[in-house]
């Protein structure tokens, strides 16, 4: 399914971007060394809730999930890269943290994921890492409009990942959003400029490359959601929401 807004409900789009987008940001300045990451879920928690906002995440019971996921976040450390699902674990310096978060408010999803190194240690492959993330997700937005082709954002995002020497899987990508969190299209993070489906204004997606250090291949954890690298490297995931207007695209998910 493909929905797209009407003009006069982007407006309920941007609310919910900044939303998620506070909420990260606001989780991020909290993830100190020694913050558990149940403390992390319950956070989310109680400000999903004092915004009048529904989780995405607590209901959701996706077919390659152990479902339903029953917490706020996604809390994904060091080699887990997608879908961490919260647990009795303390922040430690130097972790490598993912956060994944989408709400809806309003009838309208808004979907993002940042990365962030805790505490004072900076590992380079870390910070190399977060950066390709970053960029490419940068990249791909630019490459967005009305117009584009999803394979043109998705060429986008894979040269800048590829170009920085990582390896890109193809099972997981980016998406559509609207009134539900997962709808097509679907967005590969490597891809064929002038390929797929034509962007139109009115439609919501979320962007979110990532990578691990030295291989493509995904496991998945014991817990039936957590997907980790499968020898143990690092990883780092970011993503925005964004909307296609008649003058391009529009993130709404970007950090104040």
């Amino acid at each position: 399914m493909i929905e797209f807004l009407d003009p006069t409900e982007l407006p309920r789009a941007r609310a919910t971007g900044a939303l998620v987008a506070g909420i990260l940001q606001t989780l991020k300045g909290r993830s100190a060394v020694g913050v558990n990451l149940l403390e992390i879920d319950r956070w989310a928690q109680e400000m999903i809730i004092e915004a009048g906002a529904e989780s995405c995440y607590v209901d959701y019971a996706p077919s390659f999930g152990r479902g339903p996921f029953g917490h706020y976040i996604c809390t994904s450390v060091n080699d887990a890269v997608l879908h961490g699902l919260p647990f009795d674990y303390a922040l430690a310096d130097g972790d490598l943290l993912s956060l994944d978060l989408a709400v809806s408010l309003g009838g309208v999803v808004a979907d993002s994921a940042i990365s962030f190194i805790v505490g004072d240690t900076r590992p380079a492959e870390s910070l190399a890492l977060i950066d390709a993330t970053e960029r490419a997700l940068t990249a791909g937005i630019a490459a967005a409009g009305p117009g584009a082709r999803i394979g043109d954002l998705s060429h986008a995002i894979g040269s800048v990942l590829s170009a920085a020497g990582y390896t890109v899987n193809t099972e997981f990508g980016g998406h559509g959003v609207g009134s539900t969190m997962h709808q097509d299209p679907h967005i590969s993070n490597i891809g064929r400029p002038g390929r797929g489906y034509q962007l139109r204004p009115g439609l919501l997606l979320a962007l979110e490359p990532w990578i691990m250090a030295d291989t493509d291949k995904l496991v998945t954890d014991a817990d039936g959601w957590t997907l980790r690298s499968a020898t143990g490297c690092r990883t780092a995931h970011s993503e925005h929401t964004i909307a296609i207007t008649e003058d391009g695209a529009e993130i709404l998910t970007r950090h104040a």
